[in-house]
């Protein structure tokens, strides 16, 4: 049976991408240590290509115990791996660089705000359109809107409505930016947690479950009653939802509907 795996105390904490590094860097120093002994005490030397698949190893399995989520392991396992077969071909460093820049311009600040980039599907649009209230000059904020797909329906579909979407990474902003340039949506640079929702009749968010809790309190907190919040896929932790809508897509999304009250 395999063990439980065991989670980091509280005041340990940091950011997965941090995690990641550390079980790296424990891993490289535990398998050094061991490629030492083996070949000082037992006249064994190892291979490169040996050595860094016991890292791999090593990194993983501390990973694990450390609890870190599933899609992490084979990056840890492969990490190293994949850096000395990358040096051991002969290419130009600008490549490493530019590849680096573009995946900069697309997840920005994923390492901090744990939230990937995630695209709805087009199912999605249409079950978050026949969500709307029925009302001319309704007001729809996405949250995190990517690549601007679902504003862009919106403009198309409902018209007489108005659809901002709040976007912080650069390269989904500026092709999110120029989908809206001509439609009724408009594409905006930044951070959301510093945008005022209380203009919105709905918010819209496909986010991950990490900010769920706070978003929510921003919600609350500026939102007025008898606004939607629609989350795609994760739900508000501990709060019930005034209903769900199950969505006929590849991922099986489910919209999570929430009703502001008044106070």
């Amino acid at each position: 049976m395999l063990a439980e795996t065991v989670a980091l105390p509280a005041r340990w904490r940091v950011p997965p991408l941090l995690t990641a590094l550390l079980a790296q860097a424990l891993s490289l120093a535990i398998t050094f240590f061991l490629a030492v002994l083996l070949a000082a005490y037992g006249n064994l030397h190892l291979p490169v290509i040996a050595v860094v698949f016991v890292q791999g190893i090593v990194a993983t399995g501390i990973s694990w115990v450390w609890g870190m989520k599933a899609w992490w392991l084979p990056i840890q396992l492969l990490f190293v791996p994949g850096l000395v077969a990358g040096l051991s071909i002969e290419i130009s460093p600008s490549w490493y660089l530019l590849a680096f820049l573009a995946l900069l311009a697309v997840y920005w600040s994923v390492f901090r705000s744990q939230v990937p980039l995630y695209l709805s599907s087009r199912a999605a649009w249409q079950a978050v359109a026949d969500i709307l209230p029925d009302k001319s000059g309704v007001r729809l904020i996405d949250l995190g809107s990517g690549l601007g797909g679902l504003l862009a329906f919106l403009g198309k579909t409902r018209p007489q409505g108005r659809y901002v979407g709040i976007e912080a990474a650069p390269l989904p902003f500026l092709l999110g930016w120029l989908r809206c340039a001509a439609g009724t949506c408009d594409m905006r640079f930044g951070s959301f947690w510093k945008h005022d929702l209380s203009g919105y009749d709905v918010a819209y968010a496909y986010l991950s479950p990490v900010p769920m809790g706070e978003l929510w309190d921003k919600v609350k907190a500026e939102m007025l009653p008898g606004s939607l919040f629609v989350s795609n896929t994760f739900a508000v932790p501990g709060v019930k939802p005034e209903r769900t809508v199950q969505v006929d897509d590849f991922h099986s999304s489910v919209l999570y509907i929430y009703r502001l009250q008044s106070v």
